[in-house]
């Protein structure tokens, strides 16, 4: 989630007189950070999730869902357990987007013993039962990757109209309401993104092309009041979508892993970048947006889409201004250096940096891999500064090296140790979608955990160039991407090859996710088949094991096409219901009962076999 701030937030035009300032010093104080940390040796692996909750309502006498904005109400609430008694929590709530979101992370992290994995579930089912006991009877918190409607009329409590051509949260579809309304952080952030970028958003998500959909497929924007500002980015075939809110709104699972030392966080932060595609095909749970079904199954593209706060000039599509250079891509997506000497070899993206802030890192002895990787994030303004981050002490805090670090968005995000507090280098794992179960989202945990300890434990190889991984990342957000697509990967991850002298092409290989995941016979290993190796010499209890088994299962099954992922079957609920029209539109009384059948699923009164297992 980032920076929390109360204090007031700067608009775009206070901002920017700042830029300079908050790069340098941002930068400053990662320096003073990183040399008090860089020997830092021995920290114990510590683990730990964040699941994002979507609040719903229900409207059963009109057969309508709708997003609940009582997040701000809630929190206050939530947080008093910690308040009273921060170290004896189950869970901690902190705030997210959506004024119809909640993030909720497990009140300790979890550790290195394995036996560890058999509380995830709980953890996260519990989570949720704290929430209910505060919510109304028409009222439910739910794992949603986002609300099928969002952004169709109607589709929010209480009600407020959008207001396309306000100087504040202006956007043809959602109401400024919809975001966070107790921290103005998102808000600013939002608002500033769209001034700095000096033009309006531009979300295309292809349209799924059902029997009925007219070809092409193109929306009159006029109907939701646009003065042609938005008509001229909308394309054919494509939903079109133009608000922060529809990328950073959509919730997600994340997780991240404390590295015993900062060499061990850089080589996990390099090891994983590669495997974030096969997970974002893994766990794809987001067909709709806003009430279409679309062509894609995840939220990857439009998280990316909706942080791009770059201008014309730094897109390359006219003439660089002062302050600017090319920028490659959007605040949000695939990862772009790798941090270890390993790695640096498949460092292939075309880097831009700031030259000044490099030279600085390194006048201060931070390695040139590291440099180049700091220095590229401050290519980026704030979109968040406020008068208490311009007073910080470059000595003893982090403040504006964290609010530009904290709105840079990657799918994987390198985190140096908090000023002031005993964690150490960690590394967040990003992509994943959050599942409709609390056991797909334990797995899809425990999943990501035990493979860093394969990594670490068998020194696994798993990179590739990183332009390769950003094929893959396209890839791997298609409709039904797990069967159809083929991702590059390490022929030999084990390294079982080193002693013979391959270039990097050589190297490489098309994989099915199936054979990425179970193996492909007697030339692909598989990451299962590895986790079950080292299972098998781990002093792991039966119970234990069990669990573990459970969710290896999960995901050898998805991998295979014996199961699907939760995409394919909210696609096939929409499809197969009887006011399907085979026009691709979800309507209210289609996503009500989605809806309505994914909360009885998570509250266990109905079970889908073909989306996950049950024990």
């Amino acid at each position: 989630m980032g920076v929390v701030t109360t204090d007031e937030i700067f608009t775009w035009e206070e901002s920017k007189k700042h830029r300079d300032y908050v790069r340098w010093h941002g930068v400053l104080q990662f320096i003073n950070l990183w040399k008090k940390s860089k020997d830092r040796k021995n920290d114990e692996f510590k683990w730990g999730d964040e699941l994002e909750f979507t609040l719903v309502k229900f409207d059963d006498e009109k057969k309508i869902a709708k997003l609940n904005l009582i997040s701000h109400k809630l929190l206050p609430i939530l947080n008093e357990k910690e308040t009273a008694n921060p170290n004896g929590v189950d869970c901690i709530w902190r705030p997210e987007f959506g004024s119809y979101q909640l993030e909720g992370i497990p009140g300790q992290p979890y550790g290195g013993l394995l036996s560890d994995f058999k509380i995830v579930e709980k953890n996260m089912r519990n989570r949720r039962l704290e929430v209910m006991e505060y919510l109304k009877s028409d009222e439910v918190i739910m794992m949603l990757t986002m609300l099928p409607r969002m952004g169709c009329p109607n589709s929010t409590d209480p009600l407020e109209q959008p207001s396309p051509n306000s100087n504040d949260y202006a956007s043809l579809f959602v109401a400024g309401n919809t975001v966070n309304q107790q921290f103005l952080r998102w808000r600013r952030t939002s608002v500033n993104l769209r001034a700095r970028r000096n033009e309006v958003l531009a979300i295309n998500l292809p349209i799924f092309k059902d029997k009925n959909v007219p070809e092409p497929f193109r929306e009159d924007l006029r109907a939701f009041n646009d003065d042609g500002k938005c008509e001229a980015h909308a394309k054919d075939d494509h939903v079109y979508m133009d608000a922060t809110g529809f990328g950073m709104g959509c919730c997600c699972l994340q997780v991240t892993f404390q590295g015993r030392d900062m060499q061990e966080a850089r080589v996990l932060y390099d090891q994983l970048t590669p495997f974030v595609p096969i997970m974002v095909a893994l766990t794809a749970a987001c067909p709709i947006f806003r009430g279409y079904l679309t062509d894609i199954d995840s939220r990857v593209l439009s998280c990316i889409d909706s942080v791009d706060d770059r201008t014309l000039g730094e897109r390359g599509l006219e003439p660089l201004k002062d302050n600017e250079m090319l920028i490659r891509t959007s605040r949000n997506g695939s990862t772009e250096w790798y941090l270890t000497e390993e790695g640096n070899q498949y460092n292939d993206v075309n880097l831009e940096y700031d030259e000044k802030l490099y030279q600085l890192l390194r006048d201060h002895e931070v390695d040139r891999i590291l440099a180049q990787h700091i220095a590229h994030l401050f290519v980026r303004d704030s979109l968040c500064l406020n008068s208490m981050a311009l007073q910080s002490n470059d000595e003893t805090d982090t403040d504006l090296f964290e609010i530009i670090q904290g709105t840079t968005w990657r799918t994987m995000r390198f985190k140096p140790p908090p000023a002031n507090l005993s964690i150490g280098w960690r590394v967040e794992f990003r992509p994943c979608d959050i599942q409709i179960t609390d056991f797909e989202n334990a797995a899809t945990a425990c999943f990501i955990a035990l493979l860093t300890r394969v990594i670490l434990s068998f020194n696994l190889n798993l990179l590739i160039p990183l332009t390769k991984v950003e094929e893959n990342l396209h890839r791997s957000y298609k409709r039904d991407a797990i069967n159809k697509e083929k991702f590059w990967f390490q022929r030999d991850i084990t390294r079982s090859e080193t002693e013979k002298k391959l270039s990097i092409d050589e190297e490489l290989s098309e994989l099915t996710i199936d054979e990425i995941i179970n193996g492909k016979t007697e030339t692909f290993v598989g990451i299962i088949p590895l986790m079950n190796s080292y299972l098998d010499n781990m002093n792991v209890d039966s119970e234990t094991r069990c669990t573990i088994q459970q969710y290896l299962d999960l995901f050898q099954k998805r991998a295979s096409g014996k199961l699907m992922t939760d995409a394919a079957w909210i696609r096939k609920q929409v499809t197969s219901h009887p006011q399907y029209k085979k026009d691709s539109i979800v309507s209210d009384r289609i996503s009500y009962d989605l809806v309505k059948k994914i909360y009885e699923i998570q509250m266990n009164t109905k079970q889908h076999p073909e989306t996950f297992l049950s024990y």
